[in-house]
């Protein structure tokens, strides 16, 4: 059946004129974008061209203290600096750095800066004039990339694109005013897989000039990853995919520092994400934020999210915001649980459910000592103490105040405390009676009229004996039962 076309014709000539009208105000619009700085078309605290190229109109520069609180990089330091005729004066050394220590029980020879892994937090306030020298030690050429600043196209320091790399022995000069604020990163721009791999990297922190609120505690972590083979002394720079060490600031748990604060302090944590292919939901307990900047600027007020755990993607930056409002030990961690273990949980078999009757009998006769672990899961495979390869970390974590805490890799604890007269560690909560969770004794079980179920029966249970006098576990019979293991 053929449709009738029912489009008049002053239909047509009213939408061509409303086409036409339309284009008349879109290119008046493009007309202003065009005429727009960068900043103003984008709706961001980004510059336009002629700010960010021109040296003129710098402020004085900030002062720690006074004009902003100094932030604390918890393991690491910050980059020293000097006033030279207005400009702020900073010294980076890329160099080896031998026996770097991620844990007690694991070194490796990195690279970093100024003898440190990750290299030492830049600090600088918006408007100050900047001049960082950058004196290479390596025993290959490099660059440093100022990751996610406004600057000058030949200060961004891409080896070969725009500049020539820093060859071993030469001190290059970088030099631009800062036209931004919020939580960036600095980092080798030269062979960036394996120099990144191997540490070559930092933090950049712009205060405001003129902040609204000022936190009373303000910490910053650069998160990476890397892989090393247990019993080795370097990173393994091409890996992709198997990552076996995670680390916030350059540390792995139990040796990262406890974050410390007053009851009542606002907090603000800096992230930045720098690892090769990992993103990082990093998660707190007992208290709230809201997230407040990402590496592109401040977040308006009304459009900031109130929330536990925040994805910090490779390449980026996330900052949080929150009042200490809550006693205790917190736990801060990355939410992607292969993340908090260490180095020798990797490549383990999965032997969840294996009745190991007579096994390790047998496994003695040709390692005298042998236990076989991970038969009910891997929680104590670190307190355990069993031998582990040279060089090497157990899986997971470190003493706590109520036995072995069975976590690793990227974890830490913010310490919040009523009355403190300093920052140092302050040790252990101690908790109010009665506000711990312990054992039900068997009066509040008949109180609450609880009944408690009967013991569960074993499922899913392999069972190996075995006379094989190669291996030490017989290849038959191997039997399994769903029901009685």
């Amino acid at each position: 059946m053929k449709h009738e076309s029912k489009f008049t014709r002053r239909q047509f000539v009213a939408g061509a004129a409303a086409i036409a009208g339309s284009a008349a105000v879109l290119q008046k619009l493009g007309a202003q974008v065009q005429s727009a700085t960068p900043a103003q078309a984008a709706g961001t605290n980004a510059p336009g061209k002629t700010e960010r190229d021109s040296p003129a109109q710098n402020l004085p520069p900030g002062d720690p203290g006074k004009d902003y609180t100094p932030v604390i990089t918890p393991n690491g330091s910050t980059l020293p600096w000097k006033v030279v005729n207005g400009v702020k004066v900073y010294h980076l050394i890329a160099q080896e750095v031998p026996n770097h220590e991620f844990a007690p029980g694991l070194s490796a020879n990195c690279w970093g800066f100024n003898g440190q892994v990750h290299g030492p937090t830049i600090e600088a306030v918006e408007g100050d004039r900047v001049r960082i020298y950058v004196t290479n030690q390596l025993p290959a050429p490099t660059s440093v990339h100022w990751h996610g600043i406004f600057l000058p196209n030949g200060m961004d320091g891409v080896s070969g694109l725009t500049q020539k790399p820093i060859d071993p022995g030469d001190t290059f000069k970088y030099e631009f005013t800062l036209r931004q604020h919020g939580t960036h990163m600095y980092h080798s721009h030269h062979d960036e897989m394996t120099q990144m791999a191997l540490g070559l990297m930092g933090l950049f922190v712009i205060h405001p000039r003129n902040p609204k609120v000022r936190p009373d505690r303000d910490f910053a972590y650069l998160l990476t990853e890397w892989k090393i083979v247990p019993g080795t002394a370097r990173p393994d720079p091409n890996e992709m995919t198997d990552f076996n060490v995670f680390t916030m600031n350059g540390k792995v748990f139990p040796a990262t520092a406890p974050m410390v604060a007053k009851l009542g302090q606002r907090v603000r944590i800096r992230f930045s994400n720098l690892s090769a292919m990992d993103h990082h939901p990093m998660h707190i307990h007992g208290v709230n934020f809201r997230v407040t900047e990402t590496d592109g600027g401040q977040i308006p007020e009304s459009a900031q999210q109130v929330e536990a755990t925040v994805l910090v993607q490779v390449g980026s930056t996330r900052t949080i915001d929150f009042l200490a409002d809550a006693p205790g030990d917190w736990p801060l961690h990355c939410h992607m649980t292969h993340h908090t273990m260490n180095q020798m949980g990797h490549n383990f078999p999965n032997l969840i459910g294996i009745d190991k009757t007579g096994l390790d009998k047998q496994f003695r006769r040709f390692i005298p000592g042998y236990m076989t672990m991970g038969e009910t899961g891997m929680g104590d495979m670190g307190e355990m103490g069993m031998p582990a390869p040279k060089n090497s970390l157990p899986m997971v974590g470190g003493p706590g105040p109520f036995g072995y805490i069975s976590m690793g890799g990227m974890f830490t604890v913010l310490k919040v405390r009523e009355g403190l007269t300093n920052y140092e560690d302050p040790g252990w909560y101690k908790h109010p009676p009665g506000t711990v969770a312990d054992i039900a004794s068997d009066e509040d079980l008949k109180h609450d009229a609880i009944q408690l179920p009967s013991p569960p029966e074993k499922t899913a249970s392999f069972r190996a004996t075995s006379d094989d006098p190669w291996c030490g576990i017989q290849q038959s019979p191997t039997r399994f039962n769903a029901k009685n293991g």
